[in-house]
């Protein structure tokens, strides 16, 4: 639990993306967006995401929705500022961890992808060995988008001078949890994030970050620049527990995932019922908060 020093401060509102405030489609519905940009506007709130996502499909996500603060982004490793459309406070992954890391997947005959800011506000994502056909589809719905590059059959994969803020991988989750161990007990260098598909528990993610990144760090971070005097989260999936937990108030979607509802202070309405973006409205105008 987040102790303020300053309860008479604003309120920040944090949104997860997936499951959370994007609906069935993976999309804003136009209510959530109409809702959002009342209470950034009119109420004033400030209100943000925070997202295992990179900008590259965050921007369009967000497109209609008038944000002033930055997104938190790639689990916590980076900022963005959609005003000036950059990276801002970005973690990055040392370069004896990245080799590291990119050990232990070969031991487990894995590839993953390796992610670094290219100049102020791009994404390159670099890959060597074979792709599984979950992978090619990952590749192919983000192969065109304008932050994101993708580099593929990258034999220096490995050596960049860009800076490394993910190294991310897709798997059966069985896989996944065994490289995740293994990380864990010889990558002391590295935080390890592993959670379940939200469409499908036997597939997996792993995101390995920099020592010490999450969304939770970051959220804190944002807080204290903007002066928040409160912090309201609100989650659907196990890796949003964390974040939940460094909050003053946390919030579980209907459809999340029995463990999050367990830690949060309250269980509202599924996403699918632009649950998220009322919530805060409501509070905004009855509490005046």
């Amino acid at each position: 639990m987040i102790v303020s020093h300053d309860h008479s401060g604003p309120t920040l509102y944090v949104s997860d993306l997936d499951g959370t405030l994007l609906g069935e489609d993976s999309l804003l519905s136009a209510v959530t967006v109409a809702t959002l940009n009342r209470v950034i506007g009119e109420l004033g709130g400030l209100f943000t995401v925070a997202t295992a996502r990179t900008p590259a499909t965050v921007v369009p996500l967000m497109q209609e929705v008038h944000a002033r603060l930055p997104f938190i982004v790639i689990g916590g490793s980076a900022m963005w500022n959609p005003v000036t459309m950059s990276y801002e406070h970005t973690r990055g992954i040392d370069d004896m961890t990245v080799n590291a890391v990119a050990d232990v997947f070969e031991r487990h005959d894995a590839h993953p992808f390796i992610y670094r800011r290219h100049g102020k506000g791009l994404l390159h994502t670099h890959h060597y060995g074979p792709l599984s056909l979950q992978e090619e589809r990952f590749i192919a719905a983000r192969q065109h988008l304008p932050l994101k590059k993708f580099f593929l059959d990258d034999c220096n994969y490995r050596h960049n001078d860009d800076e490394a803020l993910l190294i991310f991988s897709m798997n059966r989750y069985a896989v996944l949890k065994a490289i995740a161990a293994d990380l864990q007990a010889s990558v002391p260098t590295c935080s390890v994030m592993l959670y379940h598909d939200i469409f499908d528990e036997s597939e997996g993610y792993l995101e390995i970050f920099t020592a010490g990144t999450s969304k939770a760090g970051a959220i804190r971070e944002l807080a204290r620049e903007v002066g928040a005097g409160r912090i309201v989260v609100f989650g659907d999936n196990r890796n949003d527990i964390a974040m939940m937990q460094a909050a003053d108030h946390s919030v579980a979607v209907g459809n999340a995932f029995d463990e999050v509802k367990a830690v949060a202070s309250e269980v509202i309405g599924p996403n699918t019922a632009d649950s998220v973006a009322r919530w805060i409205e409501q509070e905004l105008v009855v509490n005046g908060k």
